[in-house]
């Protein structure tokens, strides 16, 4: 990944990116980057998703201890 997207971007990117993997036309060359390109934007994803769910979890702990 070249820049730093936010988590919304990266997902829109990766619908693009699903929607040249659909379409038949689409050279294999650039499929496979594409393919590649997907996999680098789900586990950025992932990743942010997993920091938001700690993030909520300290928030919820804190409030507990209120």
């Amino acid at each position: 990944m070249k820049k730093k997207l936010t988590y919304d971007e990266a997902t829109i990117r990766l619908e693009e990116i699903v929607k040249k993997l659909e379409d038949e036309k689409t050279p294999i060359e650039e499929s496979l980057s594409l393919f590649k390109e997907g996999i680098e934007l789900t586990e950025y994803c992932t990743n942010k998703l997993r920091d938001i769910e700690k993030e909520i979890t300290v928030i919820q702990e804190g409030l507990k201890e209120e």
